[in-house]
């Protein structure tokens, strides 16, 4: 039994009551002030309630549909020129062969790596299970790998039959460098951001090289592009209209390549926006998971 402490009616003043203590921390704080200080660090700073927070959205979204659109431009543009201009696509060791290959390249190794790598950016992604989205994620760079590769294979089974030499070009060696990393880049991350088996320690090293390295593709892509547009125009604009008469069709090259370049830096500026990165995990979940695992699976 518990006494209840008593205490006379002429010395009150002076009674002394013992009261449980309150889980105070060291410096004072009360565990309510710690739960508010766990949620501000986890809070999503782009909510509704947010006016910055809406301006920053609409500004993603806006520079989302940017970035569709120059993809829309992009593919019409290298289809276009190489069907219409250079006589459409075949499979027999002819100039149509090689149309394959600008179309494959630019449409993998430029066009599907760039949406691949915004994916975890688009705000509706934020809050839900990160798995689909990783699977989306890894789905969208093996496409754009097979396409490199495919588009590889066409120019150099052109070269083969042609019996002219591979890789003595810069665009070639740029073209080359930027397919092998990315393959590398792609049985990497799937082995270590996809696979159960990774240990979270690990994740966490190689996320900001993962993040870089995605970069760094990105910039070799568009320069592979830009140079690959430049050396086609000069190999077939020898004869009849020179390049430097700025014909038609290269003033159509010229375009394609400056919307290259706008598609890249429209990616990047996505990528390099801290404010639309994914948020960090809920409260809710840190109770269950350690926080470097949820923030790098």
């Amino acid at each position: 039994m518990h006494s209840s402490p008593s205490c006379s009616p002429g010395c009150s003043s002076s009674c002394s009551v013992s009261l449980p203590l309150s889980p105070l921390s060291s410096n004072g704080r009360g565990s309510e002030s710690v739960s508010a200080e766990e949620k501000r660090e986890v809070r999503n700073p782009n909510t509704a309630s947010d006016p910055s927070g809406m301006a920053s959205v609409l500004s993603f979204y806006l520079s989302y549909l940017l970035l569709l659109s120059l993809s829309v431009c992009v593919l019409v543009c290298v289809s276009v020129w190489s069907s219409d201009w250079r006589g459409g696509f075949a499979w027999d060791g002819s100039a149509l062969q090689f149309n394959w290959h600008p179309v494959l390249m630019v449409s993998g190794l430029l066009l599907l790596y760039g949406n691949g790598a915004v994916l975890y950016r688009v705000p509706l992604t934020w809050g839900q299970n990160k798995l689909p989205w990783k699977l989306l994620h890894a789905g969208l760079m093996l496409l754009a790998l097979i396409f490199s590769i495919v588009g590889l294979c066409a120019v150099f089974d052109f070269h083969n039959k042609k019996k002219a030499p591979n890789l003595y070009s810069l665009h070639s060696w740029i073209g080359i460098a930027a397919t092998a990393l990315f393959a590398l880049q792609w049985v990497f991350g799937a082995g270590v951001f996809l696979l159960p088996c990774a240990p979270p320690r690990l994740r966490g090293l190689l996320k900001p090289l993962h993040v870089w390295m995605g970069g760094g593709i990105l910039g070799l892509s568009v320069a592979a592009c830009i140079s690959g547009i430049n050396e086609k125009l000069f190999f077939v604009l020898k004869a009849g209209p020179s390049y430097s008469d700025l014909p038609s069709e290269a003033v159509l090259g010229n375009s394609l390549g400056v919307l290259i370049v706008a598609f890249g830096l429209v990616v990047m500026r996505i990528l390099s926006n801290q404010n639309w990165q994914r948020p960090d995990p809920r409260p809710e979940d840190l109770v269950y998971t350690p926080l470097l695992q949820e923030e790098n699976e």
